[in-house]
């Protein structure tokens, strides 16, 4: 009989056990994954794969360590718990190491709530084939696209389980499915590229293939003509493709591991204002049919709702046991991990509060300054924020669009740049940060 994942984990922790573990805990994944590339109308390249993989912490003492396979043979198994507590025998000690208290184990296990697996049969190759052929088709009926650089569709199913020498035993599953279009407008040194895509959990969610090609196109020839704007210090509205990633600096800096390595830009700033008044800023876990939620987090703890930032007020840091036992704190549950590593403080869903305008109102309001569209390279200082980005997007004259920019840069600091935030109304609610339009007024731009 096929072993189950929740067999695998429990299998791997008596293993160590056996060995000499003191603790242990074990995470199995097993996924499948179909992708298919089309260019020129005709299959570029289709795969197929499926993996189980498996892995291992062990603790002896206050001493731990963590070894990983894709073999889950009973040999494997038991080389590999062998292997994990001679390592963990060697390791240094670390007092802030171990697993949860059984009082701190998560209890609601039940994921069929959060709607994460699409019941429906696995996408026929073929049929995946023509979704690609009729986005790429879309694409290329926008006057002015000269070619599509790529059109795929793809889907994946997969299943993780996490088992402890505490008790805690829980998995789930998920499906997702996606697509998208590259489509290029112009020739030689006048290309330009542009994208759109889709990815859900389930099939009946996602935008029609023509839709995603014929946006792909639009976009791409709308940056035809791009030039260098004016150097100066102007107004900046962030794109809702793109804005997302000022709020990831954030969260990035309110890591744990930032913070208790004492290297990052928000250190000594919980409590203090770090966006604007009236600004939340929430993760959402449980938000139903959106990949990534969780009821559990990588240790076993329950996944809650929290309020990262609170009326622009940040209210701490997020924390996964280890990192909270350095800071003498408690865990936020928000560890993430694999099969390769110990466990780590992250955020999945984030949901940033809107605004009252849209992108045009704001950029009505703007006058003159830069919409950002896309973003290439990253100069961040971790210790300061300071901050700098090749960017393009579109030049805005008299509150509207005037003509493409490409090949500037715009700099700031990120303490300042956040807490000037005003943010618009048009975040898309099936991401995962969920992040509208972002303006920030005076920024500096190196252009022309």
């Amino acid at each position: 009989m096929t072993q189950t994942l929740a067999d695998l984990t429990h299998h791997l922790i008596a293993a160590a056990q056996a060995a000499g573990a003191d603790a242990a805990d074990a995470v199995a994944v097993s996924g499948t994954s179909i992708s298919i590339d089309v260019r020129n109308a005709e299959l570029e390249e289709a795969q197929r794969a499926e993996s189980t993989d498996i892995g291992l912490r062990v603790f002896v003492g206050l001493r731990s360590a963590n070894v990983s396979a894709s073999d889950t043979s009973d040999r494997t198994v038991g080389e590999m718990a062998e292997r994990a507590v001679a390592m963990a025998r060697e390791a240094p000690e670390d007092p802030h190491a171990g697993l949860a208290t059984q009082a701190q184990l998560a209890t609601d296990l039940d994921h069929s709530r959060l709607d994460l697996v699409d019941n429906g049969p696995e996408p026929d190759p073929a049929w995946l084939e023509e979704q690609a052929r009729i986005a790429e088709a879309a694409a290329q009926e926008v006057a002015g696209v000269t070619q599509v650089q790529s059109a795929s569709a793809g889907y994946g199913r997969r299943q993780v389980h996490m088992s402890a020498s505490n008790g805690f035993s829980g998995g789930y599953e998920s499906t997702g499915h996606s697509l998208s279009a590259v489509a290029i407008a112009g020739v030689g040194a006048e290309m330009e590229r542009d994208y759109d895509f889709d990815s859900r959990i389930h099939l009946s969610d996602m935008h029609s293939a023509r839709k995603i090609g014929h946006l792909a196109g639009e976009r791409a020839v709308a940056r035809q003509g791009a030039r260098r704007p004016k150097t100066g210090t102007y107004p900046v509205l962030f794109d809702e493709r793109i804005s997302a990633s000022l709020i990831g600096h954030l969260l990035s800096a309110s890591n744990g591991t930032m913070i208790a390595r004492g290297s990052s830009w928000l250190l000594g700033r919980d409590g203090e204002q770090v966006l604007t008044r009236g600004v939340d800023l929430i993760e959402t876990p449980h938000r139903p049919r959106i990949a990534g939620s969780r009821l559990f987090d990588g240790e076993g703890l329950p996944t809650s709702e929290r309020k990262i930032v609170e009326d622009g007020v940040l209210t701490g840091w997020t924390l996964d046991l280890a990192t909270a036992r350095k800071l003498g704190l408690e865990s936020t549950g928000n560890a993430s991990r694999g099969t390769s590593g110990p466990p780590s403080p992250s955020v999945s869903h984030v949901k940033l509060t809107p605004g009252a305008q849209s992108p045009e109102e704001l950029m009505r309001d703007m006058g003159t300054g830069l919409l950002v569209t896309s973003m290439i390279g990253s100069t961040i200082n971790p210790n300061t924020g300071d901050y700098s980005r090749g960017a393009s997007g579109f030049w805005i004259e008299n509150g509207a669009i005037a003509y493409p920019v490409n090949e500037c840069t715009i700099a700031g600091n990120l303490n300042d740049m956040l807490a000037r935030i005003v943010p618009s109304n048009d975040a898309r609610a099936h991401i995962s940060r969920v992040v509208p339009s972002l303006l920030i007024d005076g920024m500096t731009l190196a252009g022309a």
